[in-house]
């Protein structure tokens, strides 16, 4: 509808007298451009121009006087979608315009309007109690198991290490980690065989077996 409405206005053909055979032209001209111009020509366009051929088709055929203008139909969908478009033009310039009241004093009620069961209330009351217990900073008996906890040195669990590797020259890396030790002492144990290998005095198998390094040539008691 907008196109046609365009090609009217460009051609300057009466809306309520429409030339058909001329606004088809320019309409298929239109499409045509639209394709030429790499641009999708939606269903809505070649729907339209099939209505136009339709027209048109039933123009060339004869009439009799009682028969209703094959126009008729296209030219009242065109007023009314002329009419929509100058409307929505108005309201999008009255959009722009701003209209402010001031504020208006509002007295306060300080009656609460509402009633609750008991058992309601109960529950809000708990709710309240619960989330001011959480602002709360924690007990001091909730870092106790952090500050009795052992420390191991990571140099304790080095000499470990080596004193295995002495008694039995290579030694898988599983058996480091005792099952009787708890997390401190398997956290130090490991750290323990990463700087024994970054220093060079053992190695890492892929078998998983620990062995003297090329750091230690004087043997294991050098080592330790």
């Amino acid at each position: 509808m907008d196109l046609i409405l365009q090609l009217l206005q460009k051609h300057k053909l009466n809306i309520y007298d429409i030339e058909i055979s001329a606004l088809l032209r320019q309409y298929l001209a239109a499409i045509e451009g639209m394709r030429e111009a790499r641009l999708d020509v939606a269903s809505e366009f070649l729907e339209m121009a099939s209505r136009l051929v339709n027209i048109k088709t039933a123009m060339l055929l004869p009439r009799r006087e009682e028969d209703e203008d094959p126009r008729r139909e296209l030219t009242g969908a065109l007023l009314e979608y002329r009419a929509c478009k100058e409307a929505a033009a108005a309201l999008r310039e009255r959009m722009t315009e701003r209209w402010v009241r001031a504020p208006e004093n509002i007295e306060a009620d300080p009656v609460y309007p509402y009633t609750h069961a008991p058992l309601e209330l109960l529950r809000a009351y708990l709710t309240a109690m619960g989330r001011g217990r959480r602002r709360l900073p924690p007990p001091r008996e909730a870092f106790s198991p952090l500050m009795s906890r052992q420390i191991v040195p990571v140099s304790e669990r080095i000499a470990f290490v080596m004193a295995r590797l002495y008694g039995r020259g290579k030694v898988r890396l599983e058996e480091l980690f005792l099952p009787g030790e708890g997390r401190p002492e398997w956290v130090a144990t490991f750290l323990a065989v990463l700087e024994l290998i970054r220093d060079g005095r053992v190695t890492l198998g892929e078998s998983g077996a620990l062995a003297p390094g090329r750091e230690a040539p004087g043997g294991l008691r050098d080592a330790l």
